[in-house]
């Protein structure tokens, strides 16, 4: 499906967009666009993959842009089939601090991505958000809530065998940009004391790879309008925290500290809400979550309701399956952050 296609990431320098680069530069895709507003970072990664990849890096072009900025958008969309849409505020503090600006990127900035790409005859889009677009009770999570019904509107637009507009909602990524784990390993590195908000707040956890994976799958199988969701286990902050320490800490200088928790944090996550539930379809590791499209004539819906509907509740992270320290190790050294970061550790 991808072969001699052009595929556009927006934000596409963020830890994703490398997994993705990772993932397909191999393969046999034409062109892989990486849409972003930071040219250091473009910089940085255009020179990793010129020397981790000289015989396929080649394939990568690099977009100087802001999706808040339509006219940036347009000038990199000629000629692209899909996108993966990634660009977005994601910082629950910052975005609390800056609810405005998380507005102009979530929301504006999607909309911008999907107008541009309907008016150029994209294929296909995929629109990454996460689980605390889910009741949302923070800036962050409601700007992509926002985001999620801006992707619903639209696919209500366009037909879909013009352009296909889709939605992935996930959970925390471990070890990806401005998470928390890297932010643990420094600490123990540097002899301080492991910073966790509350020991009984659970949280999805998932992989990059998984997330590639979530997002392909809703590729391949999503309907115009869909919120595809993926099983993901879980675990509690604080064995989350004993799982790092147990692999970085082997001499037990640093102790874990419970400092609170912080603007706009949640207890638990929910990546499947009850009124979901209600139409979601279960397709084995994932659920999908058609669009409503119903129209604009209320009129009728006085006299009729929905009759059948599932009886799903609610998947949260409280209770999905819960992992246990091992479990959340194991999971851990399956990744090559990790993986790298241990071998720097066993040279010292």
């Amino acid at each position: 499906m991808f072969k001699n296609k052009t595929l556009m990431i927006t934000g596409g320098t963020g830890s994703f967009g490398n997994a993705v680069l990772n993932g397909f530069l191999k393969s046999e895709i034409g062109e892989i666009r990486i849409f972003s507003r930071d040219e250091k970072k473009q910089d940085d990664m255009r020179h990793e993959y010129q020397s981790k990849f000289p015989e396929y890096s080649d394939k990568i072009k690099f977009y100087i842009g802001d999706v808040r900025d339509i006219n940036s958008v347009n000038n990199a969309m000629h000629g692209v089939d899909f996108i993966f849409h990634a660009a977005a505020l994601k910082q629950v503090p910052s975005c609390e601090f800056f609810p405005i600006e998380a507005v102009k990127t979530n929301v504006l900035g999607t909309e911008n991505v999907l107008t541009s790409a309907i008016n150029h005859g994209v294929q296909k889009i995929v629109c990454l958000s996460t689980d605390k677009a889910a009741y949302p009770v923070n800036a962050m999570g409601t700007s992509k809530a926002m985001m999620e019904k801006v992707v619903i509107a639209k696919s209500r637009t366009v037909k879909p065998e013009k352009t296909l507009i889709t939605c992935t909602r996930y959970g925390n990524v471990l070890c990806s940009r401005g998470s928390v784990i890297p932010l643990w390993i420094n600490q123990i590195k540097n002899g301080e004391n492991i910073t966790i908000t509350e020991p009984k707040m659970t949280r999805f956890v998932m992989s990059l790879e998984e997330a590639v994976d979530l997002v392909i799958f809703a590729f391949n199988n999503a309907e115009s309008g869909d919120i595809m969701v993926q099983k993901a286990p879980a675990c509690t902050i604080e064995v989350l925290a004993k799982a790092t320490k147990e692999l970085f800490d082997k001499d037990n200088k640093s102790e874990i500290k419970i400092i609170g928790i912080r603007h706009g944090e949640k207890m638990y996550e929910t990546l499947l809400t009850n009124e979901e539930c209600a139409h979601a379809i279960d397709m084995g590791d994932f659920y999908r979550v058609p669009a409503d499209k119903r129209d604009l004539n209320y009129d009728v819906y006085f006299k009729k309701g929905q009759e059948d509907r599932n009886y799903l509740t609610e998947f949260n992270s409280n209770n999905t399956s819960l992992m246990n320290v091992e479990q959340v190790k194991e999971k851990l050294l399956t990744l090559k952050y990790i993986q790298n970061e241990l071998n720097l550790l066993s040279q010292i």
